[in-house]
């Protein structure tokens, strides 16, 4: 469930800011895609797919 929500927002959150951040140090791009990516992915990816996959998840 992680890897469905985590790839598809990795390569969306890269393909929307990937040219404004490319002349930051690597540190930074990370810095920032992951302090966008984590809460993304903790109250809204996750749940969203939680209430969508949950009755097969529990099986």
């Amino acid at each position: 469930m992680v890897w469905i929500a985590i790839y598809p927002s990795i390569k969306l959150l890269s393909f929307l800011i990937g040219d404004n951040i490319k002349a930051l140090a690597l540190p930074f791009r990370t810095l920032i895609m992951t302090g966008i990516l984590v809460p993304l992915m903790v109250f809204v990816l996750l749940p969203v797919l939680k209430k969508i996959l949950g009755s097969w998840l529990n099986q």
